[in-house]
């Protein structure tokens, strides 16, 4: 039905009978309107007086049986220009007495709908305006301002606008498709791409000028500053627009609610070829928005490109020991943006070319001109290379003019790396430049551009082939768009942020409790106290022993082994007992550590199997026996040179086994069950070599503390998926995902265990007592008890027997902690405590302050956003009256009437905002105080 519906309307449709002319309804009707509401047919006559106002639309002739494509132009419609009635469309309205033809009678109209040939009339008599301008009253832009033969409606621009911002569609597709609409039968209409794609350019400009005011400044647009057409950021602090009178005098503890959070970062996939140059391709607003002004940055790069840029100190970064990667063939391997690293906005005069990959010179150039006017004095600077970029910073700040320096002492930064690159960096950076223990920065991540990328990436397979000023334009244009989304999406994006952080802060503040409460029950209450000082006198003063630091650190079996090899290689006695193939003494008790370490593995992997593995399983298994039993027997042969006696042991062991074998099934002992009688199973009754204690003792302590470190990692981690599974996982597929994950943990937790309980068996005999690790020890920290399965699961029972279990449980909870979070040894320790429950203190405190500051610094944030609002306001209604005035007979050309009180209007919108930030400022001293705010 629907095909057949369409197939007649290819042909006269409800027309067949009667075809007489709908308007006269005398003469044939033989044409129809393609852009019209109806399919009414038209004489030629009729349907050219219809269309005086409408000379756009496609127009079709009935011929031969069938409709053949037309122009308004062939039936005989002429457009004027320059002439029209008042408060109406200066169109057709009016004839002029001295009409003069487009250039060759040959003029051409892109349009939303097509590609039109129209013939056009300027206006050449007393009351004459330039051909350009005649156009643009029209609504057409004109391709050139000098005898224009292309004009494209603003409609057409707009749409073209709107549609490369959304679906990154490149000029070219656009033309073509606009091509096929006017005629898809394979002819094609006058080409007018070229045209096409600098009247969009041109089009980007004026629309960016616009917004920015520029039109209303009597200075005109040759007085744009820099940076004066970028959208700003309302949530960040503003000078003089969005901040209080007195911030500057903010005490020290408030300072951060006026500070600049900046993220750095680079992205190599907006690179671009060789193509064109400055010389050709200039940009129309140069240092304008965005992009920093070219020609200061070039000069700087070429003055410093020599300047050698530090090898890394912390792992292989390629962006520091490979800054040229990916820059063959290319003019710029990409680009290098600061961003507002709260917000995700970018910042004026803040995006630069790259040239050789993430040089130094280029990062410190966009950062430092970007802050050149800012009157901030506080900056929080995220960079995912911060730990080797701030090096020397301020030596090669001296670099820069003297405008543009940091007065040293007025300005004062904090260099972080962001939470999703610093698990990459070594551990020293993940305590110094950390966003979670660094104090007065909230919630925030640092990861700003990278969620940036994505909207600006599509744009690369265009921007790849522009030259460098059309390019600029183009990103420019972009980044506008992005920051005007952002500004769009402040209201719910500060609600969510508000709805997140008000649970989070309440939840925090209960673990901290739990926590504090606990040690407190253990007669810990004076520590806590030094504790705090600690933490207070660091935060004060980075210079003062870092608290999330561990002062003594437990050696790992790796690092022993390391000190043992060094001591060997050290040795010069002659007669120093060795074995075949130079092994030493460490070595055996090294490699017999190691081997049963294999031999718990594998217990562990056969019992995962269970009694019914498969072909592969079994074979799997049967070989890896083979290989560990093969070692073991070339381990036994050393040890029988340096411990001879233990012969005796292994003899009375084997003979044992053979009376046990005869009432067996399948006689024999498993290769994970042979025992391999080191020096501390052994000590009682076999004389051994007091070195070869020695060298078991520090392995078996390095041993254990490696392994508790191991429980406490996996059993915060479970802790962590328990409450992710908890809040975000839905659905079976994804809750099994996450059940797997969880009994991986619990794995790798019980295989700790297990390596904890064979050194102390080894500790035990070798004369140092250590706590045994029952099954009830391994547990989390109290605020980790109320998400552990047992936990749960008693939680979920109901009656009143279940309810009080689950009062003791939590007040259990309360009370007790697990020895592991406190050491061993814990009697031996001064107070009691050792540095994990220190550390771990440390992190849950900077949880709770992290989420107290993210409060305060939304609230001021809201606060910000809505006096920036006003300022934006009351500076268009100022513009309006500066804007120059226009003749009395052309009032209607006055921009500031129409446009300025249009712009002053959009703070209206934001109401919803205004009412969450009034709510907040009510509720907030109640959320502070039940917090324990004040106390912290």
């Amino acid at each position: 039905m629907y095909l057949d519906q369409l197939i007649q309307l290819e042909g006269r449709g409800e027309y067949q009978v009667d075809g007489r002319c709908i308007i006269c309804g005398v003469a044939p009707g033989e044409y129809r309107c393609c852009g019209c509401f109806t399919d009414d047919l038209y004489c030629k006559e009729c349907i050219v007086v219809t269309h005086r106002d409408i000379p756009l639309h496609g127009v079709e002739m009935w011929n031969d049986g069938k409709f053949d494509r037309t122009t308004l132009k062939a039936l005989g419609l002429r457009i004027q220009l320059g002439h029209g009635k008042p408060n109406k469309a200066r169109l057709c309205q009016g004839r002029c007495a001295n009409p003069q033809r487009a250039v060759d009678d040959d003029f051409v109209v892109i349009d939303v709908h097509g590609i039109r040939e129209v013939a056009l009339d300027f206006c050449a008599c007393e009351t004459v305006q330039p051909h350009d301008i005649q156009l643009l009253r029209a609504r057409w832009y004109p391709c050139t301002g000098k005898h224009p033969r292309t004009a494209a409606t603003f409609k057409v621009l707009r749409r073209f606008h709107l549609t490369t911002l959304e679906s990154h569609c490149a000029v070219k597709g656009f033309y073509m498709s606009i091509a096929r609409e006017s005629d898809n039968t394979g002819t094609v209409p006058q080409d007018r791409y070229d045209e096409l794609l600098r009247m969009t350019r041109e089009w980007r400009h004026l629309e960016m000028l616009k917004r920015a005011a520029r039109g209303h400044d009597p200075a005109g647009v040759e007085a744009t500053q820099a940076g004066e057409c970028a959208l700003l950021c309302p949530a960040c602090p503003q000078p003089g627009k969005n901040l209080p009178p007195d911030w500057k005098e903010a005490p020290k503890s408030r300072r951060f609610l006026y500070a600049l959070f900046l993220a750095l970062d680079a992205n190599f996939r907006m690179r671009r070829k060789k193509v064109s140059s400055e010389e050709k391709d200039l940009s129309l607003g140069d240092g304008w928005s965005f992009y920093c002004e070219i020609a200061p940055y070039y000069s700087y790069l070429t003055k410093n490109w020599k300047q050698k840029q530090e090898r890394s100190t912390c792992v292989a970064h390629d962006a520091v020991d490979k800054p040229d990667r990916e820059s063959r063939g290319t003019a710029s391997s990409g680009i290098a943006t600061v961003d507002c690293a709260r917000h995700n906005m970018k910042r004026p005069n803040s995006v630069g070319d790259l040239q050789l990959g993430e040089r130094y010179i280029n990062m410190d150039y966009i950062f430092f001109i970007g802050l050149a006017r800012s009157e901030i004095s506080e900056l929080f600077v995220s960079y995912d290379i911060a730990c080797q970029w701030h090096k020397n910073i301020w030596e090669r700040m001296k670099t820069f003019d003297r405008e543009v320096r940091f007065v040293r002492g007025k300005k004062f930064c904090v260099f972080l790396i962001p939470k999703f690159h610093l698990p990459a960096h070594i551990e020293a950076c993940n305590i110094f430049f950390s966003f979670r223990l660094t104090r007065y920065v909230g919630m925030t991540d640092g990861e700003a551009p990278e969620r940036g990328w994505s909207m600006l990436n599509p744009l690369a397979s265009s921007t790849v082939e522009m030259g460098p000023g059309m390019r600029r334009d183009t990103i420019n244009d972009a980044f506008n768009n992005m920051n005007h989304k952002k500004i769009l999406g402040l209201r719910k994006a500060m609600l969510d942020k508000l709805g997140d952080c008000v649970p989070e802060l309440i939840t925090a503040s209960t673990e901290l409790e739990e926590l504090e409460t606990s040690l407190r029950n253990l007669g810990a209450g004076a520590t806590l106290e030094e504790w705090r000082v600690e933490m207070e006198a660091w935060e004060d003063d980075a210079k003062n022993s870092n608290p999330f630091a561990s002062k003594r650190e437990h050696k790992r079996v790796a690092d022993v082994r390391r000190e043992l090899a060094e001591e060997d290689a050290a040795e010069d006695d002659d007669d120093k007992v060795v074995v075949a193939e130079e092994m030493h003494a460490t070595e055996w008790i090294g490699m017999g550590v190691q081997l049963e370490e294999l031999q718990r593995t594998l217990g562990f992997d056969i019992g995962k199997i269970g009694n019914h593995p498969t072909a592969e399983q079994q074979t799997n298994l049967t070989e890896r026996g083979n290989k560990l039993r093969r070692k073991l027997l070339t381990w036994m042969d050393a040890q029988a040179l340096f411990i001879p006696h233990v012969a005796v042991s292994r003899a009375e062991e084997d003979r044992e086994r053979k009376r046990i074998s005869a009432t067996q099934v399948q006689p024999g002992v498993q290769v994970q069950h042979i025992t391999l009688w080191l020096p501390s199973a052994i000590i009682d009754h076999v004389p051994c070599d007091k070195e070869l204690y020695e060298y078991e003792f520090r392995l078996r302590e390095a041993q254990a503390h490696e392994a508790l470190a191991d429980i406490r990692h996996q059993l915060l981690l479970r802790t962590h998926l328990y409450k992710y599974k908890d809040r975000f996982v839905r659905g079976v597929k994804a809750n099994s995902r996450s059940q797997t994950k969880i009994e991986g943990v619990e794995e790798r937790t019980r295989r700790a265990t297990e390596r904890y309980q064979a050194a102390w068996r080894a500790l035990k005999g070798l004369g140092r007592h250590m706590g045994p690790l029952l099954t009830e020890d391994v547990r989390g920290m109290p605020r980790a008890l109320f998400q552990d399965p047992e936990r749960k699961k008693l939680l979920m029972k109901k009656g009143p027997a279940a309810r009080e279990k689950a009062k003791q449980a939590r007040d259990e909870a309360k009370a007790r902690m697990s020895w592991i979070w406190r050491g061993p040894g814990v009697e031996e320790e001064e107070g009691g405590m050792n540095e994990a429950l220190r550390i771990e203190w440390a992190k849950t405190r900077a949880r709770f302050l992290r989420q107290c500051e993210q409060l305060d610094l939304l609230e001021e944030e809201m606060r910000r956003i809505l006096q920036f609002l006003r300022w934006r306001a009351d500076r268009w209604e100022q513009r309006a009256g500066q804007c120059p005035q226009a003749p009395e007979d052309d009032a209607d050309r006055v921009p500031g009437v129409v446009y300025a009180p249009k712009h002053a209007a959009y703070a209206e919108g934001n109401k919803y905002c205004a009412r969450a930030h009034s709510s907040l400022r009510r509720c907030g001293p109640t959320l502070r105080t039940s917090s324990r705010w004040g106390e912290q």
